[in-house]
């Protein structure tokens, strides 16, 4: 095969009727070899993600680390403020009272460690992502519907175009498309 051809050529997709036939379709792409795998489906199906090879992910690093930063800046930003920026006594009692620096101490854990969540899972998952090019096959519009599919990309080590489509459709799918850059 031509090396411009390959170029141009992003996966290839295979559609299936059931979550079971996506299911053991994913199992065989796995035990063939190929690691570049994504499937998409309307509802979640139990054990594709380790059929997928998913792994763990950073986002509980992540959220630790946005609640450790809330946490001490919460602390010091009350510690600058009541002892060195504006210093007032209030009913005798001392300047750092640390029982007092609880609430807004938790408070900006919980903000800090929610926004990371957040951004971490958009940032880890490429999301924003208004484009992507399986959204050029016209039937991939009922991923959300009712069908279910295999895409396997060509950034994959093992990927030959013709090799994995006849791969694919020895898998017995309802039908296969190579999915143009």
């Amino acid at each position: 095969m031509p090396m411009t051809e390959a170029a141009r050529i992003h996966g290839v997709l295979a559609e299936f009727d059931s979550p079971e036939a996506l299911l053991q379709a994913t199992r065989k792409a796995a035990s063939a070899g190929f690691t570049e795998v994504e499937a998409y489906t309307p509802y979640p199906v139990h054990g594709l993600a380790d059929s997928l090879g998913f792994t763990r992910t950073g986002i509980p690093a992540l959220v630790f680390t946005g609640g450790l930063i809330g946490c001490i800046s919460g602390y010091l930003l009350q510690y600058w403020v009541s002892v060195h920026a504006y210093p007032i006594n209030v009913g005798g009692r001392p300047l750092h009272s640390w029982p007092s620096f609880i609430p807004v101490t938790f408070e900006t854990t919980v903000l800090c460690a929610a926004l990371f969540a957040v951004l971490g899972m958009l940032g880890l998952n490429g999301l924003p992502m208004p484009y992507h090019p399986v959204f050029n096959i016209p039937q991939f519009e009922r991923a959300s519907q009712d069908r279910f599919f295999l895409y396997i990309l060509s950034r994959d080590e093992k990927f030959d175009l013709r090799e994995t489509r006849r791969f694919l459709e020895n898998l017995k799918p309802r039908e296969v498309f190579d999915v143009p850059e």
